[in-house]
């Protein structure tokens, strides 16, 4: 007969296994034996202390979840989670649309403990972020950074909102200016860059390529001249390899692990695909790092070469000052964010613009033709040529619009608390600006979801731009980079497709618009194109 060992505060013993159910049902009725400084807990006093222990919490749960009075409608949500299995992690701006659909421009959800409100619709939007900008320009604690910026600072993007913030946004404004932004040398370097992108096109001798890394590299070169005072070569392969970790982690930490690690913020400390994001940010700190050590050891401060070198003389100045917010370790945080928001933005745009190129060839005619009038084959192109190129000023605005790269924005949270379109929102919530909402919004745009040009033409076929085109948001948060990207849109596009015709490459799938990456950013799934010189 076989039999098996069961343990027991006495020893082992070998019994039969057809005595096994009697022997179980013995063991569930055994007293525990009592340990030092505990009382003596049975099977029926453990059932008490889980009843007890749940209890409490689904309590402490709800009491939590108390809103104010005239809070906004919502979803009810779960216990512990709230509405996080209400929302796509991997799509949640699709989720956020359904959402307004269901219950209005001002939506409310829990996820996890985190209160958050989503605002969709324009006059919604404009409403808070303008009219009420203050009252809407802080930013949430978001985990997923937290360890980072223990180290290295907030930087500007990710500040709270405050006279920390303003110090800092002010001396970046104006050391952008300074270096460049919106004066001719920075359009020179600009047409500049243009011409080595067009080199790296024409290297790929007509074969079949992914043009989005190239475009980072031509990109992320002006915001490098500016800040790093130099450019980068396309073949360089550590600067390559840090725009590699750049891309990965806007996916990553806008993705569903970044998402989640901001609900819950427990799983930074558990191994995981989570950790990755750790990774990534220690590795760019230590890129960025680098760049700031050399700085220092060539440092004039008689001769500023760069946002860094004026940063440096900056935390000089004011380093016997009380409060000031130009500390040693924050320099690293402010680097970080301006490269990334000037990297990644401008060339997710241009990737957009080139598979619209592609999947309407008769549009790529039209801007052609235009660019052969207003500027011709040999010259060029220049900002001031945008004012006579109402078509394809069109055009790049339509890839911005359609493109939709930032659909969320960034979170806000409430500064104080405040109202908005007749609902009371408490201070510190988390805020979710759908700039979706704005940019599809079927009430402003004939054909929201198709590529069409026309949206920023008048019938005259003049350039208009309506009220509702915020891809850079607005307000006190609106994009500091927004007149460098548009500068950069308007000279790398008329550049390229001044030099090429963008083509669909034979016997391949034809890639689509309607499918997207969603990150920090949207960016179009991977697709192929091949170029041909005009």
């Amino acid at each position: 007969m076989e039999e098996r060992r069961v343990s027991s505060s006495q020893g082992s013993c070998l019994v039969p296994t057809q005595n096994l159910p009697t022997l179980l049902a013995d063991l569930g009725t055994m007293q525990l034996p009592a340990l030092p400084g505990l009382p003596l807990l049975g099977c029926d006093s453990f059932m008490v202390l889980a009843v007890f222990c749940t209890v409490f919490a689904l309590v402490f749960d709800l009491m939590k979840r108390r809103k104010s009075e005239n809070y906004p409608p919502g979803p009810r949500g779960f216990p512990f989670v709230g509405n996080l299995l209400q929302v796509d992690l991997r799509n949640p701006h699709l989720s956020f649309g359904k959402l307004w659909q269901k219950y209005g421009d001002v939506v409310s959800l829990e996820l996890g403990w985190t209160n958050v409100v989503v605002l969709s619709g324009y006059n919604t939007l404009k409403e808070a972020l303008v009219k009420k900008s203050e009252d809407f320009a802080d930013r949430p604690d978001l985990p997923v950074y937290r360890k980072s910026l223990e180290r290295i600072g907030e930087g500007i993007v990710l500040a709270k909102y405050g006279n920390w913030w303003r110090e800092q946004r002010k001396f970046a404004h104006l050391t952008l200016r300074k270096f460049g932004l919106g004066k001719k040398l920075l359009e020179l370097q600009i047409m500049k860059e243009a011409g080595f992108l067009n080199q790296a096109f024409e290297g790929e001798q007509g074969h079949p390529f992914d043009p989005h890394f190239l475009l980072t590299c031509g990109t992320s070169n002006i915001i490098c001249s500016i800040i790093f005072g130099d450019r980068f070569e396309y073949c360089d392969k550590k600067f390559l390899g840090y725009l590699h970790i750049l891309e990965e982690s806007f996916v990553l930490e806008g993705g569903f692990w970044g998402q989640l690690m901001n609900t819950f913020s427990f799983l930074r400390h558990l191994p995981g695909p989570q950790n990755k994001i750790l990774q990534n940010q220690n590795k760019t700190i230590q890129f960025i790092q680098e760049i700031i050590t050399r700085h220092k050891e060539s440092w004039d401060p008689n001769n500023p070469r760069d946002f860094i070198d004026a940063y440096i003389s900056q935390q000089e100045k004011m380093k016997h000052v009380p409060n000031t917010s130009f500390l040693e370790t924050k320099i690293i945080g402010t680097v970080i964010g301006l490269f990334a928001a000037g990297t990644e933005t401008s060339s997710t745009t241009l990737c957009w613009a080139l598979l619209f190129m592609v999947l309407h060839p008769d549009v790529q005619s039209q801007v052609h033709e235009e660019i052969d009038r207003v500027i011709g084959k040999e010259r060029k192109p220049k900002l001031e040529h945008r004012e006579e190129m109402p078509f394809t000023n069109a055009v790049i605005h339509e890839s911005q619009r359609l493109g939709n790269i930032i659909p969320n924005s960034l979170p806000h949270q409430t500064y104080r608390d405040t109202t908005v379109m007749g609902y009371t929102i408490p201070k510190g919530t988390t805020i979710i600006p759908n700039l979706t909402s704005a940019l599809f919004d079927e009430d402003i745009w004939m054909t929201p979801h198709e590529f069409n040009p026309g949206h920023f033409l008048n019938s005259d076929g003049n350039f208009v731009k309506p009220e509702a085109f915020i891809p850079f948001s607005a307000g006190h948060r609106v994009c500091l980079g927004e007149q460098l990207a548009k500068t950069e849109l308007f000279l790398f596009f008329t550049s390229m497709l001044q030099r090429f015709i963008f083509l669909l490459p034979e016997n391949e799938p034809r890639p689509s618009y309607r499918e997207a990456k969603f990150g920090i950013t949207l960016s179009p799934l991977p697709y192929r194109l091949c170029v041909k010189a005009r």
